[in-house]
């Protein structure tokens, strides 16, 4: 950041992190919480709440892939660097029901050039994995921090 010494790069992407998340307006609002992030590296959990469940009386894959997609974020993300997604899938492998607490940890498989390769399993409190996502990221140019450009 301008004017201050150089941050680690744990430091950058807990800053990193903190930025998009307060600037997150849907993550928020599903009440998610981030409680682990390092470089190339996020954690992001939920509680299925009652509004989430589909007609089958489970989580709607919707939401699902909404708490994937915030762990994917944050983890492309922490090297200050802005990313979005170009690309993403989601394997649903068991229910999410009302009630679970799903915790979704997403971690970098490769990033090179402008691109990164991002796996996340969503798994709920007794550690069943529900969901498996994969996100391609590709980065934009600026800086996520905006202090830093």
């Amino acid at each position: 950041m301008k004017g201050s010494r150089s941050l680690t790069a744990q430091e950058l992407a807990e800053a990193c992190a903190q930025e998009l998340y307060s600037r997150d307006a849907a993550t928020n609002h599903l009440e998610m919480k981030m409680s682990s992030v390092s470089p190339g590296h996020a954690v992001m959990s939920m509680t299925v709440q009652s509004f989430m469940v589909q007609g089958h009386n489970t989580c709607h894959g919707g939401y699902l892939f909404t708490l994937a997609d915030s762990a994917f974020a944050v983890a492309c993300n922490t090297y200050n660097q802005p990313c979005v997604a170009i690309g993403c899938t989601i394997d649903y492998v068991a229910p999410g029901m009302r009630g679970d607490y799903l915790t979704a940890t997403a971690t970098e498989r490769s990033r090179s050039g402008r691109t990164g390769n991002y796996d996340v399993e969503i798994r709920n409190q007794d550690n069943k994995l529900v969901a498996i996502f994969r996100g391609k990221s590709y980065a934009l140019k600026g800086t996520v921090l905006p202090d830093t450009e």
